[in-house]
């Protein structure tokens, strides 16, 4: 398996990986146009932007593209980060220029039904109730608030929704010609792909598109602070972020050992310690997430109110002695459970598409796999320890709780144990 890379003169790339023996495609438009490109008066466009994509363009209703697409057996979808927009579909191989034809045409020629717009309004704003609705994943958007206050990188995909309710047309069409050329879009596809022809495709529907600037957001600062809401539920929620290396750092791959050590698995420590030895929750776990340029490990658990006290304690310093005693052992197990992720996930045709187009975004090229492993497996204790303690107690922390909170440690309380 080989990718290929190519470029229209106007800036628009195409990566590919043909997949012997496959009889589908993985096929999607990447656009570097997510959460952290919104202007704080645009906050949740690049979201909305994504549901009015499938709501009709100038050559296909909204249900001709849900039709033409499940006609052959397909699926299309897409989604939103805080980095990027992505619109895919898989089809069998047969199909891949119409799932290309598809894909392109609401990019390029979406119509923006005032009528539409209202409909998916209300939906956005039900998935934002949703979202509010559900303590341990609106969570996670207070945490992303605090570790980055005041950047775009800390603001809610979803947007709020007062703002969601006076978004129009004219907003819509605005963030398009901001962000949608020919240079921020990456063409990725997998699998029972041919390379010349999807180029040869892609400057027939992207050709005489002109090239645009490119818009490179603030660089992120992470900084840090608290947020509590005290309500009345079964459970207390906890989150703790500690910055961290971003994708381009050279410690991005100890980060990610680190976090699988400490919380990514049920042999983990904090699993085993927390939950297994003393059953102080159903739920916890480590990850180490990371953008272009910054990153954060996050600890989340849920427990009741009258112990979230001991399972905050309990969980730094279980972080304090990981930076002492991490052993080769659990290294080794968290290298093996990382590269068999990556493995796994590269028997799939979408998760090639979409790992080659992130690649582009962030290197301008697709790293060997062999390369990446190799990068992994040059990770040593010695590394893993001198990040463990600088998590342990340097790294700037947020915090974020919900629930049954009230007298849950701070941060600053937290922060003296860190030091103790």
């Amino acid at each position: 398996m080989t990718v290929q890379l190519s470029t229209l003169s106007n800036g628009l790339r195409i990566v590919t990986e043909h997949m012997p023996g496959l009889e589908s495609a993985a096929v999607g438009l990447w656009i570097t146009a997510g959460g952290r490109h919104e202007r704080a008066e645009q906050n949740g466009i690049a979201h909305f932007l994504e549901h009015m994509a499938f709501k009709g363009t100038t050559s296909r209703t909204a249900l001709q593209i849900a039709e033409q697409i499940e006609d052959v057996g397909g699926y299309i979808n897409a989604y939103t980060s805080r980095e990027v927009t992505a619109y895919y579909a898989r089809v069998l191989k047969a199909d891949t220029a119409l799932a290309v034809d598809v894909l392109s045409d609401i990019l390029l020629n979406p119509v923006f039904d005032q009528k539409e717009i209202e409909t998916e309004r209300h939906v956005i704003l039900q998935e934002i109730g949703q979202a509010n609705d559900t303590p341990d994943d609106i969570i996670f958007d207070w945490l992303q608030e605090k570790a980055y206050p005041d950047q775009p990188i800390g603001r809610t995909i979803l947007g709020e929704a007062a703002r969601v309710r006076n978004f129009g047309r004219g907003d819509l069409q605005t963030f398009v010609k901001e962000h949608y050329g020919p240079g921020q879009m990456i063409l990725s596809a997998a699998g029972a792909v041919d390379h010349d022809t999807l180029v040869k495709q892609a400057e027939a529907l992207f050709g005489d598109r002109a090239p645009r600037p490119g818009f490179e957001p603030n660089s992120a600062s992470f900084r840090g602070g608290e947020a509590r809401r005290v309500k009345d539920l079964e459970q207390a929620h906890l989150a703790l972020a500690f910055e961290a290396p971003g994708y381009r750092d050279p410690a991005f791959y100890t980060a990610q050992i680190y976090s699988i050590a400490l919380g990514g698995g049920m042999s983990s420590r904090l699993f085993q310690e927390i939950r297994e030895k003393r059953g102080l929750c159903y739920t916890i776990f480590a990850q180490s997430g990371a953008y272009a340029d910054t990153g954060m490990t996050t600890i989340y658990a849920g427990t009741s109110g009258e112990e979230l006290a001991d399972l905050t304690t309990l969980t730094i310093d279980e972080m304090k002695r990981a930076a002492e005693d991490m052993s080769d052992a659990e290294i080794e197990r968290a290298r093996a459970q990382m590269k068999a992720g990556l493995l796994m996930g590269l028997e799939s045709p979408s998760s090639r598409a979409e790992r080659m187009a992130r690649m582009i975004q962030i290197w301008g090229k697709v790293p060997p796999i062999e390369e990446t492993v190799a990068r992994i497996d040059a990770v040593t204790r010695e590394e893993v320890l001198g990040f463990a303690q600088k998590q342990a107690t340097d790294s700037a922390a947020a915090l974020a709780l919900y629930g049954p909170v009230a007298s849950a440690p701070s941060l600053e309380e937290i922060a003296e144990r860190r030091a103790a």
